[in-house]
């Protein structure tokens, strides 16, 4: 098991939003930034904090973070991502031995997801990844740092960019996360903003689920 004090945890907000029309992790939910939601739900579970975004990151005062970019200018979606975070944790967190991911869109991820995907790691290689009723959620996973090179000669080789396809290349373990029972009824934990309606079904779950 990796325990907590071993795991950086790491923000994607590198993609483009184009179905929102602006950074999604300027996008304000119940007042508060998604970017600065995401901080505050995943500083508690790992030892520290960065971002990887290829754009300047706007923070409420007091909510600052270090930010990376991808590795390499023409992107290579979520895994170029998670290659520039196994780097980013290799040359400034010597003493880690995984990062955990998120996405900036997803505000209401288990406050134990790392804790859970941690239990689950047996060797320094191992990944871990969330499922839930709808499905595998790639970008909400478990990376080993030790994988840095296999990966920068995966994306290097032309191997698929689907991050999926990776994980299952390593047999990456998935941990199953229940439904949240509300006074509404059931609600999925990884619910993810994709377009203003989106935003609005989650302003419409936020009363319910942070009262």
């Amino acid at each position: 098991m990796a325990p907590a004090q071993a795991i950086l945890g790491v923000i994607l907000a590198g993609g483009l939003s184009s179905r929102m029309g602006q950074d999604k992790a300027r996008i304000r939910l119940g007042g508060a930034a998604l970017i600065d939601r995401a901080a505050r739900r995943l500083r508690p579970q790992v030892s520290a904090v960065a971002v990887n975004a290829n754009g300047p990151v706007l923070f409420e005062r007091g909510e600052e973070l270090p930010v990376f970019a991808d590795l390499d200018a023409a992107r290579a979606g979520p895994l170029g991502g998670v290659l520039a975070a196994l780097d980013y944790a290799k040359r400034h967190y010597p003493e880690v031995s995984h990062v955990a991911t998120v996405p900036t869109d997803s505000p209401f991820f288990p406050t134990d997801l790392v804790a859970r995907l941690a239990r689950v790691v047996d060797t320094p290689e191992r990944m871990a990844v969330a499922r839930s009723v709808s499905g595998l959620h790639p970008v909400f996973a478990l990376w080993p740092v030790t994988l840095a090179t296999d990966l920068s000669e995966w994306l290097a080789g032309g191997g698929a960019l689907r991050v999926r396809s990776y994980l299952e290349r390593h047999q990456a373990r998935d941990i199953t996360f229940p439904l949240i029972d509300t006074p509404r009824g059931e609600f999925d934990p990884f619910f993810n903003i994709n377009t203003p309606d989106d935003l609005d079904e989650a302003e419409n779950w936020l009363w319910v689920l942070e009262r």
